[in-house]
């Protein structure tokens, strides 16, 4: 639908309007240090985000992912979800952020829970990745709201945990309670940081395993009298580096996932640990045991069984040409490739609002890594499903990660729009 130009310039008036708002708010969220692992301070600011959609006219409640192994009481898995209400409860527009982030990490030269504002730009771990996009969404709301704009439909907010760590206590939870889902939700913006004019309309596969080698144990002084379990990791690890790396460069996925050596299939050592402690008191020991995690990210056009047996065949092999060599695979994580589907709503909508806050055309790309699409995808079965906000994604994870103000201010435009589209003012 065509918004009347009227509205448009009030609720946009409007945003500027909130500008030192916004600022504070995400500064304020940075501060609250919601490092995951192990999930701290989920419950101060789950309340935070509840008190201020409580302001803004939302009807608000916590859901707790009671029964998830990740709910404890030291770490309580606390989630937050507004809803207001317009004319009727459909259509409905659910915009989501996830407010726990990465361990901070090293390489900073400000604080990373400071929340400095300085030159334009709002540092701090999570500012990003994705507390400037949980902003975004509550004030495109509130927006709508100061600017005496009445909706058909609804809109409801929600800030979720876990994310860095699979979401299954956050979105994924929310969806198997149905409070996300295809009886209820008609479209879902998800704010992950996109540089303001990418859309991210999916994502590729995930397969995280762990790779364990065992040994005999042996005096250190007599290593021929044991099996070294690192040198048969090292093995595995040069047979990765040699056959399977050049392997995965020379594959491309026709999805246009962004930046460009995302295309490709990918493989990472996470961690690795084997033998004794090095910082422990030292014994002369050969290792007899080695583990490692891996995170391969396949493509659409590789799927998951393929991806896993081409694991399988290359411990195979290593095992068959290195005597002694013996290690068990262990299956972490399965993540499918999600797509929304061609012609969507809320892919329609946010073009024309990029084109028209932005003065250029919206980029389509997929995300390098995944976001809780898969769940409200794969789960609620809401296909209507798309990652738009502000941060550039390559700062995602990184020291003195910032978002700009600039963007700040423009995506939440941009999504203001796409709500009052949506959800039909009247």
């Amino acid at each position: 639908m065509t918004i009347p130009a009227s509205q448009l310039e009030r609720v946009f008036a409007e945003v500027e309007a909130a500008t030192q708002e916004m600022v504070d708010f995400t500064a304020e969220m940075i501060r609250i240090p919601t490092v995951n692992p192990p999930g701290d301070a989920y419950v101060e600011c789950a309340q935070l985000i509840g008190e201020r959609l409580e302001a803004f006219d939302f009807a608000v409640d916590y859901p707790v992912a009671e029964g998830r192994a990740e709910h404890t009481p030291t770490h309580p898995r606390m989630n937050v979800v507004g809803l207001r209400q317009g004319h009727s409860l459909r259509p409905l527009v659910h915009l989501n952020g996830h407010f726990d982030v990465v361990p901070a990490g090293a390489g900073w030269t400000v604080d990373p829970f400071g929340g400095l504002v300085r030159d334009g730009r709002i540092y701090g771990r999570g500012s990003s990745d994705m507390k400037a996009g949980i902003t975004a969404a509550m004030y495109a709301a509130e927006a709508i709201r100061r600017a005496g704009i009445s909706l058909h439909g609804s809109v409801e907010i929600s800030g979720t945990v876990d994310e860095e760590s699979g979401g299954f206590a956050g979105m994924a939870w929310l969806a198997e309670q149905g409070r996300v889902s295809a009886s209820r939700t008609d479209a879902v913006i998800i704010t992950e940081p996109t540089d303001t004019d990418r859309l991210y309309i999916g994502h590729r596969g995930v397969y995280w395993f762990e790779v364990t080698t065992r040994g005999r144990i042996a005096h250190g002084s007599m290593p021929f009298l044991g099996t070294n379990a690192i040198e048969h990791m090292g093995v595995i690890l040069d047979d990765i580096r040699r056959r399977l790396m050049p392997a995965l460069q020379a594959r491309t996925t026709a999805v246009p996932v962004k930046p460009d050596g995302a295309r490709h299939a990918t493989l990472n050592i996470n961690g690795i640990a084997g033998g004794q402690p090095v910082d422990g008191i030292q014994t002369p020991c050969v290792a007899d045991i080695c583990r490692a995690i891996f995170d391969r990210r396949f493509l659409a056009e590789e799927g998951f069984e393929a991806t896993r047996a081409e694991i399988v065949e290359l411990l195979e092999r290593a095992a068959r040409e290195t005597p002694e060599l013996v290690y068990e695979l262990r299956d972490l994580m399965v993540v499918h490739p999600v797509r929304t589907p061609d012609g969507a709503s809320v892919v329609a909508s946010l073009e024309r609002s990029v084109q028209q806050v932005l003065g250029r055309p919206v980029m389509l790309a997929a995300s390098p890594g995944t976001y809780d699409h898969k769940h409200v995808d794969r789960i609620a079965g809401v296909p209507n499903c798309v990652a738009y906000g502000p941060g550039i994604l390559d700062l995602a994870h990184q020291p003195d990660e910032y978002c700009t103000i600039d963007d700040l201010v423009q995506s939440t435009k941009v999504l203001a729009m796409s709500i009052l589209e949506l959800t039909h003012s009247l």
